[in-house]
């Protein structure tokens, strides 16, 4: 099965990297929306595959539990993302947002970032996973920009030198981890090698774990959008395609914030250790609080989904900052059910701001009426999103919220504020978009593809009313191991 194993793993890599070099090269639109979408199926299925075989880990890349949820959750969206950018693109390209030549590069940018994140969840390698995110990073300030209007090209340039600063922050921290390892282990690869570091990590120096932890989470927490170091998130969702919102806001800071649960659990193996949950926790909270507070001022539907996406971001921080086996269950379960909600609700947006030829809150009137299939997905995924029964975000915001009052009463008190906040605002927002009176201009008919927005909401009710027995089992494994 090791061999299974690995020839899935090196798919998950060389599929996207070929399919990239490849779409570079097609100009044809149906073609090209094609190979796009044929070779993310094939990522979605090489990633399958590694539950029937894992390869052996060396010194560069690495499969495990964590990860493995993480790469099929990855490419599943990947894959539904790339079915609804087909009509999406399509559109942009018939009312000349789009030439033949930014499709091209659209659909190579595409399979780059699909490489690049895969590449991240797979490292085994402390430097190797600062190198992907850093590469997913310059791919993602490319397609921000892609439309090259003003306010696109100004969005772009913000996340590439916030972006930096982060990354920079990050690498610092990454050369600490690295120096801490160096007397315990030796100069070399395996001094960087994820599996041999948890196993020495008894042995580093403390104080440079502590201070590297400090660089690791406001570097890397810049590129999961945490308050304060959240500025590009909103800009890089409005300005963007909405399809690279959607793997932005479902995909790209599930990399980031996975980066820091990896130094987490490398911290929790060294006693000796600054404690990360308090930090993590008051960054959480801090995240949830303010973005449920600036969601009140929002009149772009893209802003405020990224501002929803902060919040929630700030919940799964909080949720792993708290630790232990139910928080850590709660975080992994909302990774996955914010990533399925969100990425619905981007897919009915990018839709809406189409047929609307707005992004403007106050434009968007009536849409049950109007445009009913987009409308009720909308709603839908504004319910589940606000964490309402029975869609699976209740589930694992309930789980947050009992762990913190059984064992932090104090701090329940303003996650609860902090999810009133977004719940009321999100349901305000939605009642005028969906129900209120339509302007009375042409129905302009919609050429959309609403089953990826269909299958990922069927996906998030499901888990809130059941979840398989052995996803439990391996959830409560990965919870164990985040310690």
């Amino acid at each position: 099965m090791n061999g299974v194993g690995l020839a899935a793993m090196t798919a998950l890599l060389v599929v996207p990297a070929s399919a990239g070099l490849l779409l570079v090269l097609v100009s044809g639109y149906r073609l090209g929306a094609r190979l796009n979408v044929g070779a993310t199926l094939l990522s979605l299925l090489a990633a399958v595959t590694l539950f029937w075989g894992r390869p052996e880990a060396n010194l560069y890349l690495r499969v495990d539990d964590f990860n493995l949820y993480l790469i099929v959750l990855n490419n599943l969206v990947s894959f539904t993302t790339s079915v609804f950018s087909v009509s999406y693109i399509a559109h942009e390209l018939e009312t000349g947002r789009l030439t033949p030549t930014y499709l091209r590069f659209y659909h190579a940018m595409y399979q780059a970032l699909i490489f690049a994140m895969n590449l991240a969840f797979l490292a085994n390698n402390i430097g190797l996973l600062w190198v992907a995110i850093e590469l997913a990073t310059l791919i993602t300030v490319l397609m921000v920009g892609l439309y090259r209007t003003h306010a696109a090209l100004e969005a772009a340039w913000k996340y590439f030198i916030l972006g930096s600063v982060g990354i920079a922050l990050a690498l610092f921290g990454t050369i600490l981890v690295y120096v801490a390892a160096q007397p315990v282990m030796g100069e070399g690869l395996p001094a960087m090698a994820w599996d041999q570091l948890f196993v020495h990590a008894a042995a580093f120096d403390p104080a440079l774990l502590n201070l590297a932890f400090v660089f690791l989470l406001i570097g890397y927490g810049t590129k999961v959008g945490l308050a304060p170091l959240h500025a590009w998130l909103p800009d890089a969702h409005a300005e963007g395609p909405t399809p690279i919102s959607a793997v932005l806001s479902g995909l790209l800071l599930n990399v980031a914030l996975y980066a820091v649960l990896r130094f987490k659990m490398l911290m929790s193996a060294n006693p000796a250790a600054l404690a990360p949950g308090p930090l993590m926790v008051g960054l959480g909270l801090l995240s949830l609080v303010f973005a449920g507070l600036m969601l009140y001022r929002r009149g772009d539907i893209k802003r405020l989904f990224a501002y929803s996406s902060i919040e929630h971001m700030g919940i799964m921080t909080f949720a792993f900052g708290m630790g232990g086996p139910l928080a850590n269950f709660a975080g992994l379960l909302h990774m996955a059910m914010h990533s399925l909600t969100k990425s619905a609700i981007f897919f009915a947006v990018g839709h809406i701001s189409q047929v609307k030829g707005t992004q403007r809150i106050s434009a968007i009137r009536g849409l049950t009426t109007t445009h009913p299939m987009l409308g009720w997905g909308l709603v839908a995924g504004v319910v589940a999103i606000a964490g309402m029964p029975p869609f699976g975000v209740f589930m694992s915001e309930f789980l947050v919220v009992s762990s913190t009052f059984a064992r932090q009463p104090l701090l329940a008190l303003p996650l609860v504020l902090g999810l009133l906040l977004a719940f009321g605002t999100l349901l305000w927002r939605v009642h005028g978009i969906a129900f209120g009176k339509p302007d009375g201009g042409p129905v302009v008919p919609v050429q959309a593809s609403t089953l990826p927005m269909l299958t990922h909401l069927a996906l998030v009710l499901v888990a809130g009313i059941w979840l398989p027995g052995p996803l439990v089992d391996w959830f409560k494994n990965v919870a164990v191991l985040l310690g």
